[in-house]
């Protein structure tokens, strides 16, 4: 499980984190700030044509505006899709695709995520170049164009490329008040399921509010009540998928790829250090070769690029098939799951990976992470030898640190989870 070596020029961007700029409205995430980054975006690209989707949170509007204000500011074409999906605008991108959207953030959050001209996410590198443009003149004389059409051109090809025939297929369906909300529904209704459609109303303030895929309890009591055979749930701009089963059990992400893994027959999987180690055994059971990277989809994007593979993921639901597509998306994702199944249930999909127990938890942090905690996590890791693991890492969105412990069974994983999680206080000085 060797870890794919990543720049270390991350560390030194202001702006962006592990996905694109995102804050709290009004606070560290300004209408200034937005407009600021579009103008330095648009002169990296050339002043080209800028395609701007954008999900359901309330500031979604202003924010599109300040975008585009600095699109024209650096002679560029700001092209205004509406509420659309970030899988939507990475395929409809043109010399740069934009989403204005904090993706399962609560709703006072919002951001700004980049695609270049084939779709895909900007490189450290890149975003580091588009940081130092931020100060640059400019001279005008860009225009801003409005598409009504975006939303039918994404649906039509999801259905063409990834649909099947649902038909005699009951689930409910949770949109998780975002962009999805009215395409969801519809794509799986068109594939003759049954649906049952959740958190599907956004009003601007609801948008990954107890529901969607960062908390799948709606999702299941709904799949229980109404006899579904399975849920799936996304997040608020639509690149994260998770799934329930039946009888409302939660469905990672890890279990999704693996199901997919076996289901598509491929012979190469990316995924991230997070993931559970009995994907890895299954993996390495049926021959299938995995490359391991830090954590954040476009890690995962850039090592299936690097070694021309199609399929990977993360366990948070960033499920990733670039046959016919170019990043994660939750419907295309959902649609080959249900088409993964061939008659079984969910449930039984899924128990073809035995899963390891992992105990997680998140420590507001400050400053840097102690490097004698991380002393003691590869300590422990080389004790450990492959039967379980420790991984300490500092969130690229908050500021967490996460810590996982992984073992056969829940009692260790708890007992190593604790163990680093002390360690960890106690450098910071905090009390437990």
């Amino acid at each position: 499980m060797a870890t794919e070596p990543q720049v270390e020029i991350a560390s030194t961007r202001r702006y962006f984190g592990t996905d694109g700029v995102r804050g709290i409205v009004g606070e560290n995430l300004t209408v200034e700030l937005v407009e600021q980054l579009a103008r330095a975006a648009t002169i990296w690209s050339s002043s080209g044509r800028v395609f701007v989707g954008r999900d359901t949170r309330a500031s979604g509007p202003e924010l599109e505006e300040a975008f585009a204000r600095g699109v024209v500011e650096a002679g560029g074409v700001a092209v205004l899709g509406g509420v659309l999906p970030t899988p939507a605008v990475a395929l409809l991108a043109l010399d740069l695709g934009v989403v204005i959207t904090a993706s399962h953030n609560p709703p006072q959050y919002n951001g700004v995520k980049f695609f270049d001209h084939h779709g895909r996410k900007l490189s450290d590198a890149v975003e580091l170049e588009i940081e130092a443009l931020m100060d640059a003149k400019t001279s005008g004389g860009g225009v801003i164009d409005r598409v009504e059409v975006a939303t039918d051109s994404y649906l039509e090809h999801i259905l063409e490329r990834f649909g099947s025939d649902l038909s005699g297929l009951k689930l409910a369906v949770d949109c998780a008040n975002g962009a999805y909300s009215e395409i969801a529904p519809e794509a799986f209704t068109r594939l003759g399921a049954e649906v049952i459609a959740i958190a599907d109303a956004p009003d601007g303030t609801n948008i990954n509010d107890h529901c969607g895929a960062t908390d799948l309890s709606l999702l299941a009591r709904t799949v229980v009540e109404n006899g579904c055979d399975l849920g799936v749930a996304f997040d608020g701009d639509g690149d994260r998928m998770l799934a329930v089963t039946a009888a409302g059990e939660p469905v990672d992400g890890d279990q999704i790829l693996a199901v997919l893994a076996l289901h598509l027959g491929v012979d190469l999987v990316a995924v991230t250090k997070m993931t559970n180690l009995g994907f890895h055994n299954l993996m390495r059971a049926h021959g299938i070769r995995v490359i391991t990277t830090d954590v954040g989809d476009r890690y995962v994007l850039e090592a299936l690029w690097r070694e021309e593979g199609v399929l990977g993921g993360e366990q948070s639901g960033h499920i990733i098939y670039l046959k016919d597509h170019v990043t994660g998306d939750g419907l295309a994702a959902a649609l080959l799951l249900c088409s993964a199944l061939e008659g079984r249930t969910l449930a039984d999909a899924v128990a073809v990976m035995p899963r390891f127990a992992q105990v997680k938890r998140n420590l507001t942090i400050e400053g840097k992470l102690p490097k004698s905690a991380s002393a003691e996590a590869e300590r422990l890791n080389c004790e450990l030898d492959g039967r379980a693991r420790v991984l300490l890492r500092p969130s690229g969105t908050e500021p967490v640190v996460r810590i996982l412990a992984e073992a056969e069974t829940p009692e260790e994983a708890e007992d190593l989870c604790g163990r680093i999680e002390e360690q960890v206080r106690r450098e910071l000085g905090q009390s437990s």
